[in-house]
């Protein structure tokens, strides 16, 4: 441990959970991460350790910036969410995308509601033809291509995961709804008066904060192979090339936001009642009321979705099953506990092929919940 620089702090009597990520990096499963957790606004935990690169060159600190993948989603959630409460009584969550995004209804996708896009219900995982991958890096097309595509299975019956597509349709929902694009809002109505380090769409000037990567050595767990998560995952063109300037940049909802720990803990304490974002009650009812619950066509895992954001019937994101959370590839999660006004966030750069519940994180978020 003593190669391994460690920094941040923990308040009195949550030593345990340092003790914890100091055994995740003792046990060699780490090159670089972060830990934070928030009661209410206080950071009560914020941890940084080890290495933004591979060299071992530059220690992570409180400055340094993460992508977390698909730990976006529930942030571009509360995006959505604030503009569906701003957009008057004729746009809730039971409203057609199409009545907002009129190309949308094309191939019988008239009818799906936003709820049901955004619990991943409305058949849209990937592409099943091929596409030029570099479609990605052009969201405004891509979601055009989205809304041209036919879905591959009755809508609002069951979920199947949408890694990548899920950002492209509520990025253009958003822009639909308020004319700015998601990450915009985010920033202008979010993060910057709140001073979180948070972002979708990664202004130049910071790339030089972002650690560098490491993948993971083996493939996903998915289960069966089936058509929905060959679409999903599994093609030569369901993702673009991640990491170089042009993906941070761009704005992905689903999977590239850029983020301490302490920023993207404090944005989930929207989910655990601590982060007011200004939200009607009745907004918030449909962002968060469960509207798939079961086995997952892409993800081989039972699901309770909500508009955006994982409910915890598993118990991924600790013990209380009224919390919020999701994870990110490699490892990465975040979760809001409303019960005790706690939220948490891990991030790293050393990644593991584990979908959802990475040990490190767990581990993490037991001794947190231990010390409590």
């Amino acid at each position: 441990m003593t190669d391994t620089p460690i920094s941040g702090h923990v308040a009195p009597g949550l030593e345990g959970v340092r003790e914890a990520f100091e055994a995740n990096f003792a046990a060699g499963e780490e090159l670089g991460a972060g830990f934070a957790a928030w009661i209410g606004d206080e950071l009560v935990v914020d941890l940084q350790g080890g290495w933004t690169d591979r060299g071992k060159s530059k220690a992570w600190d409180e400055e340094t910036l993460v992508p977390v993948f698909s730990t976006t989603k529930p942030i571009s959630a509360l995006v959505v969410a604030l503009l569906i409460d701003r957009a008057g009584p004729d746009v809730t969550y039971d409203t057609p995308v199409s009545a907002v995004w009129p190309e949308f209804a094309a191939q019988g996708k008239g009818e799906i509601t936003i709820a049901q896009m955004l619990s991943h219900q409305a058949g849209l995982p990937g592409f099943e033809q091929e596409i030029d991958p570099e479609l990605w890096l052009d969201p405004p097309a891509l979601a055009a291509r989205l809304a041209e595509q036919a879905p591959m299975w009755t809508p609002g019956d069951g979920s199947g995961y949408h890694p990548l597509s899920w950002g492209y349709l509520a990025g253009e929902l958003a822009r639909r709804l308020d004319g700015r694009s998601l990450g915009t809002v985010l920033r202008e109505e979010i993060t910057g008066p709140n001073d979180i380090d948070f972002w979708i769409g990664l202004p130049a000037g910071e790339h030089t904060r972002v650690a560098d990567m490491k993948r993971p050595t083996a493939l996903p767990e998915l289960g069966e192979i089936n058509a929905f998560n060959t679409a999903a995952f599994m093609t030569k063109w369901s993702a673009p090339q991640r990491g170089g300037a042009i993906w941070k940049e761009i704005e992905i909802p689903s999977a590239n936001g850029h983020g301490t720990a302490a920023a993207t803990a404090r944005l989930y304490g929207a989910y655990a009642g601590a982060l007011d974002l200004g939200i009607g009650a009745d907004t918030w009812a449909g962002l968060t009321a469960s509207r798939s619950h079961g086995r997952d066509r892409v993800l081989p895992f039972q699901i309770d979705f909500a508009a955006g954001v994982m409910r915890n019937s598993q118990q991924v994101y600790g013990p209380n099953r009224a919390s919020f959370g999701h994870s990110g590839w490699g490892g990465s999660l975040g979760f809001g506990d409303p019960d005790r006004g706690l939220s948490a966030a891990y991030v790293m750069n050393r990644q593991s092929n584990i979908l959802q519940g990475d040990p490190r994180a767990l581990r993490l978020v037991s001794a947190l919940y231990g010390s409590l």
